[in-house]
């Protein structure tokens, strides 16, 4: 199974965070895109940032489902993207949210992702159950 690895990768705490998970998940047999382990950006030239957001893109649609890391009280601006990008195009996401922080009083995350992340996990144990258990014909409850 392809897993599109959505994370926050923009201090050196997440970057380790991710290649942790990352491995984790490769440990379990998964197949794992993370876009820290591909290109950044070396100049401020729109060619090269529309070079990235392609390959972003087509790792999502070569992805069979999407593990978002959710951590903060705010979701990452582009993990939020990449869920709603996945949304739209019917891959199944699972958030991961080990942080015990919360958007509000009445939700964890934002409700825009919320709705689109009907598996939220706790820890990444919980996450790889998740994964295990499932099926490309099913949706993620």
């Amino acid at each position: 199974m392809r897993i599109f690895l959505a994370a926050p990768l923009f201090n050196e705490a997440e970057r380790d965070f991710n290649s942790k998970v990352a491995a984790t998940l490769r440990k379990e047999g998964f197949e794992v895109w993370l876009a820290q382990e591909h290109k950044f950006v070396e100049d401020h030239s729109i060619r090269m940032k529309q070079a990235i957001f392609n390959e972003d893109l087509d790792a999502l649609n070569e992805s069979d489902i999407i593990l978002a890391v959710l951590d903060g009280v705010d979701v990452d601006s582009g993990v939020a993207f990449e869920i709603g990008f996945g949304y739209a195009n019917k891959k199944p996401i699972v958030g991961l949210k080990t942080d015990h922080r919360v958007f509000s009083r009445v939700e964890s995350i934002n409700l825009m992702l919320e709705a689109p992340t009907p598996k939220l996990c706790k820890s990444l144990a919980e996450a790889i159950d998740v994964l295990k258990g499932y099926d490309r014909h099913d949706d993620i409850q």
